[in-house]
């Protein structure tokens, strides 16, 4: 089987059940012989929006694995006020001004942290190659588990550790092989990580970077069986995979990414979040991907002094640490309603807030839409999106589109606080005076 994303063009239906209009035209386009594990609006005007769709399909005759269905929403009854928690993403392959290469959201990350009680973020925002400064009030979370989390059908619990199983390809130049285990060991011995151990995969993970025709970053995942296959016969040994292989990116493409001042958009994380989206659904683990050097020869590319979003690329062998740190404490998935109801489990009715890049279309926006979650659209993250948030019918005062990440810290604040985020801005107008209208008596 393998993972691969298909562009539709779907009618826009703001005014409707938006997210069971979407499965509708998704499921009338793609048929049944596949099965959507990622969703991303790139642009949407007049009658029709453009959505590009990560898919996974038989490649022969193999029965697809049973997963949950992304466009489902379990309607959230109210909010938790008893603390203040706050979901914060960029979306992997877009271009992100901010957070679009090597864990350069993380000082945002940190920021926001300090005025919430916990903030909910996923690898992109703050993987870096072998540095991870997630905040101490952070909780590492695969995209796809975001997401889930803001539909109302999976919840989150803190732990301690996880046993973190690392799935390696090693079909690959033994010496890069060899890089990866010394970073497993590096891990065990600094900071204690605990593992099963090393599963060699028994045939090629082949992760294939690709541009999609929105520029945003995509590709291929063939070979998913034997990464299956490995979780299949570990079950009951690991809380959480960290997968370890090679995206196939072309050799140009890394002088030109690294020269490009970070106006290129990244091209390992999109695949990568392919991966991980279908891992994480099938099996309800946190799962994330780490890409080995492809070779001595890109190994032997030289940039010099890059951007310093793109620093921490630069430095490392591996990039490994970042994945293995993230996972050693990553929540625990609760899928089962009885369980989600449970004391210390974290689910749509605790959060309070999403911060996303403005014009970000995706599960995470719509389902808090859907929810009633107040959202932070943030201009200058420019990004690839062509969507006006605007249009999407959101509750009087649910949208805040702010011009930075320092505003976006400000209204959070005041949403804590439980104020109006206007009331601190000037001129503040006078209240409307409305005037109810008579009803009319009828003639007969």
């Amino acid at each position: 089987m393998r993972i691969v994303e298909r562009s539709l063009q779907i009618p826009i239906r703001w005014d409707r059940n938006i997210l069971s209009d979407i499965r509708d035209s998704v499921s009338e386009h793609l048929g049944g012989d596949s099965i959507p594990v990622r969703f991303i609006v790139s642009e949407s005007s007049g009658r029709y929006m453009s959505v590009e769709v990560g898919v996974l399909e038989p490649t022969n005759s193999e029965t697809l694995p049973a997963m949950p269905d992304i466009f489902h929403l379990a309607k959230r009854s109210w909010e938790n006020t008893d603390s203040f928690n706050v979901v914060f993403i960029v979306p992997t392959g877009i271009g992100a001004e901010i957070g679009g290469h090597a864990g350069d959201a993380t000082p945002v990350a940190r920021m926001l942290a300090q005025v919430c009680d916990t903030l909910i973020t996923h690898p992109n925002v703050v993987n870096a190659s072998d540095v991870n400064e997630m905040p101490d009030n952070g909780l590492y979370v695969e995209g796809s588990v975001l997401s889930r989390l803001l539909m109302g059908t999976v919840g989150l619990r803190r732990t301690r550790s996880n046993r973190v199983l690392v799935a390696l390809d090693a079909f690959h130049d033994a010496r890069w092989v060899d890089s990866a285990i010394n970073a497993v060991n590096a891990a065990r011995s600094t900071y204690g990580l605990e593992t099963p151990g090393i599963v060699v995969l028994d045939e090629p993970l082949r992760l294939m970077s690709e541009y999609a025709d929105s520029g945003r970053a995509t590709g291929e995942v063939v070979g998913l069986d034997g990464l299956l296959r490995a979780f299949d016969q570990q079950r009951g040994r690991f809380d959480a995979v960290a997968v370890a292989s090679s995206v196939e990116v072309p050799i140009a493409w890394h002088m030109e990414y690294f020269s490009s001042s970070g106006e290129m958009v990244n091209p390992w994380g999109g695949v990568e979040a392919l991966l991980t989206h279908a891992a994480s659904s099938i099996y309800n683990v946190p799962t994330a991907h780490a890409p080995m050097m492809e070779s001595d020869e890109v190994a032997a590319v030289d940039p010099g002094v890059v951007d310093p979003r793109m620093a921490a690329e630069i430095i490392s062998i591996t990039f490994l640490q970042c994945v293995l740190k993230g996972l050693q404490k990553s929540p625990r998935m609760v899928t089962d309603p009885q369980h989600m109801i449970a004391p210390g489990t974290i689910t749509a009715s605790d959060v309070s807030c999403l911060v996303i890049p403005d014009g970000c279309i995706g599960l995470p926006t719509l389902a808090a839409l859907e929810q009633g979650i107040p959202v932070i659209a943030v201009r200058e993250n420019r990004n690839l999106m062509r969507n006006d948030l605007a249009n999407l019918p959101w509750n009087e005062g649910q949208l805040n589109i702010v011009e930075n990440y320092w505003e976006a810290a400000g209204v959070l604040a005041a949403l804590r606080a439980g104020m109006s985020p206007d009331s601190v801005r000037r001129p503040l107008g006078p209240v409307s005076r409305i005037t109810p209208t008579r009803a009319q008596k009828s003639d007969g």
